[in-house]
């Protein structure tokens, strides 16, 4: 699919703009060994470098602006924009009174203190998260981190069997916990992985890139390549929680991928999952304004800072053109994940927790525009522990949350 007209000048301006962190993933229990979440996420700053199963379609089919409304009821939500929160902790949450509709954490590492082992019995995480969502009111999400497990972008694990051993049988254990749990779940395949892949394929193939796959003992049907790995996902969570998990592939917004990425993520075959995860930024756009930048912050480029009034590049109309393109191209709703919670000001930059950022603030007063370009939900959240949070942002989140709620934009 051809990239929209709005976003040529601003591809040829793209570097590449990828991102990990440490974002904090607070598991609020006493039983939790480890809350620890590394914060990931592809963003772009502007000038810088339905299935099977548990399906949105579930058998029948749905035109696309039926979609997102379709999987809301799935998830056992209003018919509405929904909005949720992520790396925040319950405790956190609830002294401000918020209400969310998505609670998001991540799941890290393979082998050896990664997250089945962060409670007792192993892979208990995932309860002790759903247990807080439900506290909360909120369906929850997990943002499967794994892959980045030797690096960030270091695909080395993907022709080794110890590692690939590894992390196939996390995944396996992920969705048998979803499935005991019993309600719906949303899930997040590996921010930045498919970018990172994409790098390294020919001719933007992911069939190109050899991985492990058919020696899995749920995947023996799937190629031995990036490919495989997209579909044996799918394939574990429909065989495993085929009522309740609900999948989805983040593209990565990479700035030199931008003319090609969606043709990558059909041949993944994502349109084969429930939902699209769409990112914005990694970080608060102030952060990469400082000088010099902070060693968590340290990125090429310029226009971080999106125009809220939508008449210079970079700005949010350019961004929902470029969202409704994935969602166009592989007919399905979306989910903006990992959206900065700064405050917006004149003056760029900031200090650690109150770094500038207006993607909150414009998100949620203007979810119209949101829901027209495919969307279902947003979650904000930190993608590294100095960004502004709901602790930090003086009362920004749960104000406007509180007065979008009261009028919340209804879904098609």
């Amino acid at each position: 699919m051809k990239t929209p007209a709005i976003l040529i000048s601003l591809i040829v301006l793209l570097a590449a703009a990828c991102g990990g962190g440490g974002g904090s993933s607070s598991a609020d229990s006493a039983t939790s060994t480890s809350g620890s979440g590394s914060g990931s996420g592809s963003g772009s700053g502007g000038t810088s470098g339905g299935g099977t199963g548990g399906g949105t379609g579930g058998g029948t089919a749905v035109t696309l602006e039926k979609k997102a409304a379709a999987l809301a009821a799935k998830l056992g939500k209003s018919s509405r924009f929904l909005v949720g929160l992520g790396t925040t902790s319950v405790a956190d949450i609830q002294k401000q009174s918020i209400r969310i509709d998505i609670y998001d954490q991540y799941l890290n590492g393979v082998g050896a203190g990664s997250w089945p082992t962060w409670n007792s019995p192993s892979g208990a995480y995932v309860q002790v998260v759903a247990k807080n969502a439900d506290t909360l009111g909120a369906v929850p999400m997990f943002t499967l981190y794994q892959m980045a497990s030797n690096g960030d972008g270091n695909l080395s694990g993907l022709t080794n069997q110890t590692f690939m051993t590894g992390y196939w049988n996390n995944v396996r254990l992920l969705f048998q916990q979803i499935a005991t749990y019993g309600k719906p779940v949303l899930v997040n395949f590996e921010p930045d992985f498919w970018g990172y892949t994409q790098r390294l394929s020919v001719n933007a193939d992911p069939s190109t890139v050899k991985a492990l796959v058919s020696f899995d003992q749920d995947c023996t049907n799937q190629p031995d390549n990036v490919t495989g790995i997209a579909q044996c996902l799918i394939q574990i969570a429909r065989k495993y929680a085929p009522n309740n998990a609900y999948v989805g592939f983040p593209p990565a917004l990479f700035g030199d991928l931008y003319s090609t990425a969606l043709g990558y993520m059909q041949k993944l075959g994502a349109d084969k999952a429930d939902f699209i995860v769409m990112q914005t930024l990694d970080r608060d756009s102030g952060c990469f304004e400082v000088s010099p930048q902070p060693s968590y912050c340290q990125r090429a480029g310029t226009g971080w800072y999106w125009d809220a009034t939508n008449k210079t590049s970079p700005n949010f109309t350019e961004h929902f053109a470029l969202t409704k393109s994935y969602n166009t191209g592989l007919q399905l709703p979306v989910i903006w994940w990992q959206t900065p919670l700064g405050v917006p000001s004149s003056t760029p930059g900031g200090v650690a927790g109150r770094y500038r950022d207006n993607r909150a603030s414009y998100f949620l007063t203007h979810t119209a525009e949101m829901v027209a370009a495919g969307g279902l939900g947003v979650v904000f959240s930190t993608g590294e522990v100095n960004q502004t949070s709901i602790n930090t942002d003086g009362g920004q989140f749960k104000t406007l949350s509180t007065s979008y709620l009261a009028n919340p934009t209804a879904l098609p």
